[in-house]
């Protein structure tokens, strides 16, 4: 089965309907990256003290406590599990379009390792890895860019004129 340039080949009412689940998604996604933004200040310091709190620091503006090992664990395992079918379902629409077979490869399989090191790293963080939250960092960004190339590149084969698709072939 040929599946390459296949979201090309799509009828115009499925290519809406795959634009408006990817738009959606990315609408939550990026909301997502805002709440960390504000939670974190999107610094290696803002990490730390969101999972493992500031109490020692008097002069801080927000008070942040440690998290509890329950609040940990739903926030690992929910992330995980809703992030895993997401890229999943991003991926799959990644494989239907008209790109080399390695970066398709490289942009649905990635995100899994990134979910896996930003989310196994911030537990690991909470139990006193501190060090972990530079991979944070690095898998969070790498997961983000992912997503947002993907999604772009899906966006944009959803909505090439026909005049477009023949001079690619």
């Amino acid at each position: 089965m040929n599946y390459n340039g296949l979201l090309l080949r799509f009828p115009k009412e499925i290519k809406i309907f795959i634009a408006a689940f990817v738009i959606i998604l990315s609408v939550g996604f990026y909301t997502g990256l805002l709440f960390v933004g504000n939670t974190t200040s999107n610094t290696p310091v803002g990490i730390e003290e969101n999972y493992l709190g500031n109490e020692a620091d008097e002069e801080a503006e927000v008070m942040k406590f440690k998290k509890g090992k329950r609040e940990m664990l739903t926030i690992v395992h929910t992330h995980i599990l809703s992030m895993s079918f997401l890229f999943f379902l991003l991926g799959g629409l990644v494989w239907l379009t008209k790109l080399p077979k390695k970066l398709k490869l490289f942009l649905s399989v990635e995100p899994f390792f990134s979910v896996v090191l930003t989310f196994g790293g911030i537990y690991l963080l909470w139990l006193g890895f501190t060090w972990l939250k530079y991979i944070v960092i690095f898998s969070g960004i790498l997961m983000t860019a992912t997503f947002t190339i993907s999604s772009f590149l899906i966006l944009y084969q959803l909505f090439l004129k026909r005049e477009e698709q023949e001079i690619s072939k």
